[in-house]
């Protein structure tokens, strides 16, 4: 005859399989200081297509035709923001990002909810159409 467990058990082992939120794949996080410069008149498309490979695992594509402007900087490089799509990096979270490029180069990710910096393991060149 099989033991049967009370409803107090069987409730706690679903709670501890599907109940607990917990992080497996992290975002590298770096705090930023975001600093807004309305004065920068930096826009710009991307002439082609670019495939970013995250260090989670996760790959994003920047589409080709959209418009980038610069909507201030981080001590990292400049911060950009498009309208045309919308950009997330990911992990075990999801975050809205904005891109962070320096001498003409994606080095990382802005996440404005987090205030932080996310870089990425190798910089990536943007085919850029001014």
């Amino acid at each position: 005859m099989a033991k049967k467990f009370p409803l107090l058990t069987l409730l706690f082992v679903f709670g501890l399989f599907f109940g607990c939120a917990f992080d497996v794949i992290r975002v590298k996080q770096e705090p930023a200081r975001f600093e807004p410069d309305t004065s920068i008149q930096d826009a710009w498309k991307l002439a082609e297509d670019v495939e970013i490979s995250l260090d989670t695992g996760y790959k994003r594509k920047l589409k080709a035709g959209t418009r980038w402007e610069c909507i201030g900087k981080i001590e990292n490089g400049d911060v950009y923001k498009t309208k045309d799509q919308i950009l997330t990096v990911e992990g075990s979270n999801i975050y809205e990002a904005c891109i962070v490029v320096s001498e003409g180069q994606l080095i990382g990710f802005y996440l404005p909810a987090n205030q932080t910096f996310s870089p990425l393991s190798s910089k990536k060149s943007l085919p850029i159409e001014r």
